[in-house]
């Protein structure tokens, strides 16, 4: 909130939490009600659909903000965003709630907002200039007032919190200084209504029009083109854009206006360097990346919990919501899109050092990796993300999730073999992902138990423990057989066990889950697999994925990695940091994995850390 919070400072759901649109249930099902078994008063029952509308055209805004700042074409503010930042802007939609709210009681309150016209040119053009006129001319001086020191600290303070904007930052303000602004959009509503020029379209479309300009001047990427104001040059005393105002933001004391900047040059306020901060954003180019990231959708609802998507699910662990099944219509979208989308794309960006970080997505979910047909799909994609990233300059790409899959990975391998002149590095991160696995095992530890599919990880894992003389055991003899056989460095400390002899348990793909049932109690269970085990025991502990603690050098991370808590990076992606800082010249793909000790040291020594058991 605000440094110094003033009166009316918190919004009054605030108490509600997540419950809070429960206030307009009676609301709703009362609109309901007239529009099936009364008259049809538009007016009335849109106000509940237009709600929907309204969140859907926010969250479109923001989506296509964080694409477009991940790509870094047009961007205007390269400072990175935190998650104190999405904390305190995810209440973005009470002032969804509040205009509703409004709009259900001033209908009850004056009768002549009944029965509106759906058009009428005359009430559109008023609005326009009651809007023009009497609310850009306040808004200017109230802002204004708004920077005043004792407003400024109890009020204002809160929304300039956010240096680097995004849509939603333009409705993340105290109660107070909503209520003033929407009393300011009030004036040509009622104005109109009084004097019976009002109509459904000037109603919803002045909100509509509020919303687009709030969303576009907080965008942090330059959405007008430069032909459009070379052709019509005026158009920028009657229409801001997002570097003018994401000056304000930069520098507080100048481009007050709201939406159009004739006040500002009316009174001398416009920020000088506002023409040369737009030439300079409308001709910034896409940046390349030093290292790549390709991961991938993993359930249904995982469209959801990327960066892209909502950013309250995206700044947590992703978890199972039961609310997301309501989702499903854009769910299936969703699904249906993967099949049709045909390259890799820019999910997020971030910056380590001297390096330029991404992460790209491949449009594809968890089932279809596994599913026979895909994989030749999927194994062209790989391949046409390699070369593209490859063409970019891109010096070093790693694999994760099931991209670094065993039969993926060596799919890699014979690809690398085949093209000679690839500059780019590919490194699936099986070195730090053994690393990280051994640093996880408990100091003193002389016994584990290992289950899963003995991929190469599996291996390396067993012989860096066996040549450590700690035991690696596994439950079937068949199993010991294929061990004995694959382990190059056994020194005798492969054996069979009981279910519920080892306390420590280290855990890969493809293994009966079941078998935890069976583990003793207070049993350690350590995974070297992307996704985490089913936790079935509340008796025993539970490690996450190979993993490590970010150091707060790295900027712009504001969404968690799947499941992995804040500001907490996959071992697979910090592989490909460490080989581009480390300028190490060699693949890990296929059957190779890198050196284990030296890879472990680098990522120590570049202030990655390691992470504690969670309770």
């Amino acid at each position: 909130m605000a440094s110094k919070a003033g009166i009316l400072t918190n919004w009054p759901w605030k108490p509600l939490g997540s419950l809070k649109f429960v206030i307009l249930s009676p609301w709703i099902a009362h609109s309901i009600y007239s529009f099936i078994w009364v008259e049809r008063d538009p007016t009335y029952y849109l106000i509940f659909p237009y709600i929907l509308v309204r969140m859907l055209h926010n969250q479109i805004w923001i989506s296509i903000s964080r694409y477009q700042t991940a790509k870094g074409k047009r961007r205007i503010v390269d400072k990175g965003l935190e998650f104190d930042q999405v904390d305190r802007e995810t209440n973005w939609d009470d002032q969804i709630l509040f205009t509703a709210l409004m709009f259900y009681i001033l209908y009850t309150i004056f009768p002549m907002a009944a029965n509106l016209p759906w058009w009428r040119t005359d009430g559109v053009i008023l609005t326009a200039i009651l809007h023009a006129g009497p609310v850009e001319f306040l808004y200017y001086w109230l802002h204004r007032a708004l920077h005043h020191h004792y407003l400024y600290s109890r009020y204002h303070s809160h929304h300039h919190s956010s240096i680097v904007t995004e849509p939603i930052t333009a409705v993340t303000h105290p109660f107070a200084e909503m209520l003033a602004y929407f009393t300011l959009f009030l004036i040509p509503m009622l104005t109109t209504l009084f004097m019976k020029k009002s109509s459904v379209v000037a109603l919803y479309g002045y909100i509509f029009y509020i919303d687009f300009m709030n969303n576009m001047g907080h965008c942090n990427f330059e959405f007008f083109p430069k032909k459009l104001f070379s052709y019509f040059p005026q158009l920028k005393y009657l229409t801001y854009t997002p570097s003018f105002h994401s000056l304000h933001h930069t520098k507080f004391r100048s481009n007050y206006s709201l939406f159009m900047p004739i006040y500002d040059h009316i009174y001398g306020t416009v920020d000088t360097s506002s023409d040369a901060t737009y030439e300079a954003c409308s001709k910034r180019q896409e940046e390349s990346p030093d290292v790549v990231h390709l991961t991938h959708l993993t359930t249904l609802d995982s469209i959801f919990q990327l960066r892209l998507g909502l950013a309250s699910l995206a700044s947590n662990p992703q978890t199972s919501k039961w609310y997301l099944n309501l989702m499903w219509p854009f769910t299936m979208c969703s699904m249906l899109l993967t099949w049709i989308s045909g390259s890799a794309f820019v999910l997020e960006s971030n910056s380590f050092k001297d390096l330029k970080l991404q992460c790209w997505l491949i449009p594809r979910f968890k089932t279809q990796y596994f599913s026979k047909k895909q994989s030749i799909k999927i194994n062209k994609l790989i391949e046409e993300t390699i070369m593209m990233a490859d063409l970019s300059g891109v010096k070093v790409i790693s694999l994760g999730l099931l991209n670094q899959r065993q039969e993926f990975s060596a799919h890699c391998a014979l690809y690398i073999e085949r093209l000679q002149n690839l500059k780019i590095k590919v490194v699936d991160g099986s070195s730090l992902v053994v690393a990280t696995v051994l640093n996880n095992i408990p100091n003193g530890t002389n016994q584990v138990l290992l289950r899963g599919k003995f991929n190469k990880v599996a291996l390396a894992i067993t012989n860096a423990l066996c040549s450590k003389n700690v035991q690696v055991t596994v439950l079937y003899r068949d199993e010991l057989k294929e061990l004995e056989r694959r382990v190059t460095v056994s020194n005798g400390s492969l054996a069979l066990s009981q279910i519920n002899t080892s306390k420590i348990w280290l855990v890969g793909d493809d293994w009966d889950e079941d078998e935890q049932m069976q583990a003793s109690e207070g049993s350690l269970f350590i995974p070297f697999s992307h996704f985490p085990p089913k936790k079935m025991r509340k008796g025993c502990f539970y490690h996450y994925t190979p993993a490590m603690i970010t150091p707060t050098a790295l900027i712009n991370l504001h969404s968690c990695e799947n499941w992995l808590p804040r500001r907490v990076m996959s071992a697979w992606r910090i592989a490909g940091i460490i080989h581009a800082l480390e300028r190490w010249n060699v693949h890990e793909c296929g059957d190779t994995v890198f050196d284990i000790e030296k890879v472990w040291e680098a990522s120590i020594r570049h202030g990655f850390l390691p992470l504690k058991i969670p309770n």
